[in-house]
């Protein structure tokens, strides 16, 4: 296995979001993670893609950003160490994400991308609790 870390680049466009969504989900109470392998021979696949999205069910304006501030500076810690080469990760806020406390929040998304990880996720649709 390769030790240097991951360089995880940003999803930026709708149909990026879309392709993702296809993929596979891990649920958790703060963070809902989706994941799939990019395809096409233009990809680059010693990186990892991150988005970052949050609804307005959540709140308002700046309660969204808050919690997209909290999955970014997540994302940036834990996708280069439990990060699939090759893979895009879509981040959604639930709820919980803007009160959570830090460590827990963590705890979540990590546990979210090892068990995605896990499932080695193949691209198809399925969910992970």
């Amino acid at each position: 296995m390769d030790t240097q870390p991951l360089a995880v680049n940003r999803l930026k466009k709708r149909r990026e979001f879309l392709f993702v969504a296809q993929g596979k989900k891990a649920v958790r109470s703060s963070v809902v993670i989706q994941a799939r392998r990019r395809d096409g021979s233009s990809c680059l696949y010693d990186t990892v893609g991150a988005g970052f999205t949050a609804t307005r069910k959540i709140g308002g304006a700046v309660v969204r950003n808050r919690c997209k501030r909290r999955l970014r500076e997540a994302a940036r810690l834990l996708l280069p160490l439990h990060g699939q080469p090759g893979f895009d990760y879509v981040f959604i806020a639930r709820a919980s994400t803007s009160a959570r406390d830090w460590p827990r929040l963590m705890g979540d998304v990590k546990s979210a991308l090892v068990s995605l990880a896990e499932d080695g996720a193949p691209g198809g649709k399925g969910q992970t609790a």
